[in-house]
């Protein structure tokens, strides 16, 4: 009697006789886990009839897959690209650095004053990210106006914003961490989702042999 099976359980109490570990097996374990029904009747072999899905069925079912693991792919591509930007965001920073006369003005300052020197080391100046727009301005005027640069070194000495880091640019490094984690989260899940599909692959490539039977 063909009846709808939507789960392995159901399956094995249908056709007892059946193998409990047999790579046919694992397929339909796999197809119903991911919300798959068959139908099937007893023919007296080692394996019943499969009525349903179809070859063309299951072919289908195959492209709509490939189709889904092609936006992921696209997708996982795009985050390892995030992610590799945000790891190598100072590496990228120190090579656009020398391309700003900005840069070789701070370091002929670093110099020839020592005042100057003095006070980028106590604020730890992002002169290497020179290149990057958020930190241009901030740099240009510590290079550039003494009442700036004296303010920012007395508030990173006394500001309880500062109290754990005398770092001026520490949002720099926050904020590639921040990214890196996060493109990582999105690539981990990704690369889950991609594994997930081979295995439904995997099994309806198995499933659609034993339709032509």
């Amino acid at each position: 009697m063909e009846k709808v099976i939507a789960s392995i359980e159901s399956f094995d109490k249908m056709f007892p006789k059946l193998p409990k570990s047999d790579e046919r097996r694992d397929a339909l374990k796999q197809y119903f886990a991911s919300g798959g029904v068959v139908k099937a009747f007893d023919i007296g072999g080692k394996w019943p009839k499969l009525t349903y899905p179809s070859y063309l069925v299951l072919d289908r079912k195959m492209k709509e897959l490939h189709e889904k693991k092609k936006i992921y792919s696209s997708k996982l591509s795009d985050w390892k690209k995030k992610h590799s930007s945000a790891s190598h965001y100072h590496q990228t920073q120190q090579l656009k650095k020398l391309k700003e006369p900005l840069y070789w003005q701070h370091m002929a300052k670093t110099i020839s004053d020592p005042d100057y020197k003095k006070d980028s080391e106590k604020v730890k100046l992002p002169a290497h990210l020179v290149g990057d727009d958020r930190w241009k301005p901030m740099v240009k005027m510590f290079v550039t106006d003494l009442d700036y640069r004296k303010q920012l070194v007395e508030t990173v000495s006394t500001s309880i914003a500062y109290k754990k880091s005398k770092k001026v640019a520490k949002y720099a490094d926050d904020l590639k961490d921040f990214r890196m984690n996060a493109s990582q989260k999105e690539i981990d899940d990704l690369e889950k989702k991609m594994g997930e599909l081979e295995k439904i692959e995997k099994a309806l490539k198995e499933i659609q042999k034993w339709s032509r039977e």
